[in-house]
């Protein structure tokens, strides 16, 4: 079921001919409004399901100091940990957050953008599900003057200021690391292809295999639906059950890693001899693991500082903001899981 946008008191006082502070005042049961207004007024509102936005009376009157921010997981390493960087950029600066959890679902994310308006934040911070294909909850925001600060997983069609890691050269860096030593049949588990930062990372793989004159076999290319530690595990299997498996794995995250990992140790496999592995992200747990797994650094940490920067920068200046780019360079951890050097 698709979503409706939002009706606003603008709409009313157009559908119905009158101006806003006479919609408003009706609403609001205000004397010197004709009771046949009233009833009009709040008899369409009631049809057409409008919420009062208690956020733009406030932006009207003052600011609330209060931020929103929206995330897929709470619990994983890398949005804890931009989570962490934005938290402690808004407490420097006399801010508070809402922090809100979409499991990965567009109606759970669309429900915590229209909460977090009724809780009157200033603005929203948001790394995107992987259900979310158009951003119309969150231009709901920006036509009422809030800005939007994406980052992570983001949509190039929503003009926000946008931050990101350079996905595709992290990519691009963790592959040829491998062609580096000596790996030559490389696959790769990846996320949605409709994710910007999965299809970056696709794209970094292919990049990195073609500029070294390998073959891109279709077959070694697997894409994760939940981007879980057991779908490492079962695509992993699949893997190496084919009648030339590869050398060696590239992750879409460490979580997923993980899971192929734990395959090849339980199947006998020796890593980095048998097999090299690589991740994304860097999680704390890549280091304690045996062997330790060479990983990505997103540096999750920075992403939320300078998200949250950004969009404390727009409030006080009055701005919703530009649609531009901001790109944190991300660092190959190399680690035993792919050193054979």
């Amino acid at each position: 079921m698709s979503e409706k946008k939002r009706i606003t008191l603008k709409d009313i006082a157009k559908n119905l001919g009158i101006s806003v502070s006479t919609a408003s005042r009706a609403l609001n049961s205000y004397s010197g409004i004709s009771d046949d207004t009233i009833k009009l007024v709040k008899d369409y509102a009631a049809k057409h399901n409008y919420v009062p936005n208690t956020m733009a009376v406030n932006f009207r009157k003052n600011k609330t100091l209060t931020l929103g921010l929206i995330v897929p997981e709470l619990v994983h390493y890398f949005f804890s940990s931009a989570i962490s960087g934005a938290l402690a950029e808004a407490k420097k600066r006399g801010y508070t957050v809402l922090v809100s959890q979409t499991d990965e679902l567009l109606s759970n994310e669309v429900y915590a953008a229209r909460t977090m308006i009724a809780s009157s934040v200033d603005g929203i911070l948001i790394s995107l599900s992987n259900q979310t294909i158009n951003g119309e909850h969150l231009n709901e925001l920006l036509e009422e003057g809030r800005p939007v600060v994406q980052f992570d997983k983001v949509l190039e069609e929503l003009p926000t200021p946008k931050v990101i890691v350079d996905d595709f050269q992290g990519a691009y860096n963790a592959v040829t690391h491998l062609i580096e030593q000596g790996y030559r049949s490389i696959a790769h588990l990846n996320g949605f292809s409709t994710v910007k930062n999965s299809a970056e990372r696709l794209r970094g793989y292919k990049q990195a295999l073609t500029d070294s004159g390998l073959e891109i076999r279709e077959d070694f290319i697997i894409h994760c639906k939940d981007i879980s530690e057991e779908e490492g595990f079962e695509f992993t299997r699949q893997l190496m059950q084919l009648p030339n498996p590869p050398d060696s794995i590239f992750c879409i995250t460490d979580l997923v890693a993980m899971g192929s990992m734990k395959f090849l140790k339980e199947t006998g496999k020796k890593i980095p001899d048998d097999v090299g592995l690589i991740g994304f992200s860097n999680w704390n747990m890549a280091n304690f693991v045996t062997p330790a797994l060479s990983s990505v650094d997103q540096h999750a940490f920075k992403m939320g500082e300078k998200a949250c920067q950004i969009l404390i920068d727009l409030l006080k200046s009055g701005k919703i903001g530009k649609d531009e780019t901001h790109i944190i360079p991300t660092e190959l951890v190399v680690r035993d899981s792919s050193r054979r050097y």
